[in-house]
């Protein structure tokens, strides 16, 4: 076959459309992108085999995944699982992603250990995480846990007790009817939740500080709740469902005994 015309294309001018002539007389186009067009010095006139038109084709299609991944690169640094996925996402076969993959760590546009430090060092800097959580994200991005155990370092135990106690006083803040047991033991789940360990977990509850008015005003809330959901029952009834109500909301007898004593005098 030979090559009867090249003209850009002119939705993209990176690529170009090639008219090829076969010897039976029928005529084919494709399309391929500048490099692989410099890379065989194609021209006008040029003749081409059919293993050289294979090649050519596979270049080109390698050369397409590779600047497919060099964009989504762009945006911010990946790991090489991340770059793996995305393109299996569009189809690309197993062969050309290695080749690509190989190619991108070469030219260390992937690092997956430079990956990983810079990854726990944005998540400490900017997020609440606890390390539990950082850890697991790292690993769905199919870094090894040697290299996350070293990218860990970065957040050291003052770090994550610093965060910790942040959470306490985000959530002491915004929560006003819970007890002091309680909002100890909500304070407790939710780090858990966000991926600190226990003695982190521990050190930051000490910084809960009772605050007997609040302790109150959540038990009236409570209390009152529990009067209007009790008050048709006789009285020894009335009141062992309250102190039951209140008790399992985590507040202490002598405060529940003076809520009764208060409803007797109203």
């Amino acid at each position: 076959m030979w090559i009867e015309k090249i003209e850009v294309d002119r939705k993209n001018a990176e690529r170009f459309y090639v008219h090829l002539v076969k010897e039976s007389g029928d005529k084919q186009i494709v399309s391929v992108d500048q490099d692989v067009l410099i890379e065989y010095r194609m021209r006008k006139g040029m003749m081409l085999t059919a293993a050289q038109c294979e090649e050519m084709m596979k270049k080109d299609h390698e050369k397409q995944a590779y600047k497919m991944a060099l964009r989504f690169l762009a945006y911010r640094m990946r790991s090489k699982q991340e770059v793996v996925d995305y393109l299996k996402k569009r189809d690309i076969d197993v062969r050309t992603i290695e080749q690509v993959i190989a190619k991108l760590q070469q030219e260390r546009y992937i690092d997956d250990e430079q990956f990983a430090h810079a990854y726990v060092q944005t998540q400490v800097n900017t997020t609440m995480k606890g390390p539990y959580v950082i850890y697991k994200e790292l690993m769905d991005k199919g870094i090894s846990e040697d290299m996350i155990a070293q990218a860990m370092e970065r957040y050291t135990e003052d770090m994550q007790r610093d965060k910790a106690i942040k959470w306490v006083e985000k959530i002491n803040k915004q929560s006003k009817k819970r007890s002091h047991q309680e909002q100890k033991a909500y304070i407790a789940q939710l780090l858990h939740m966000k991926g600190f360990p226990s003695h982190i977990v521990e050190m930051a509850k000490q910084h809960m500080i009772a605050d007997d008015g609040a302790e109150w005003e959540a038990l009236v809330y409570y209390g009152e709740k529990a009067h209007r959901r009790y008050e048709k029952y006789d009285r020894y009834t009335y009141e062992q469902k309250i102190k039951q109500a209140l008790y399992r909301k985590g507040f202490s007898l002598s405060l529940i005994e003076k809520f009764l004593e208060q409803k007797k005098e109203e």
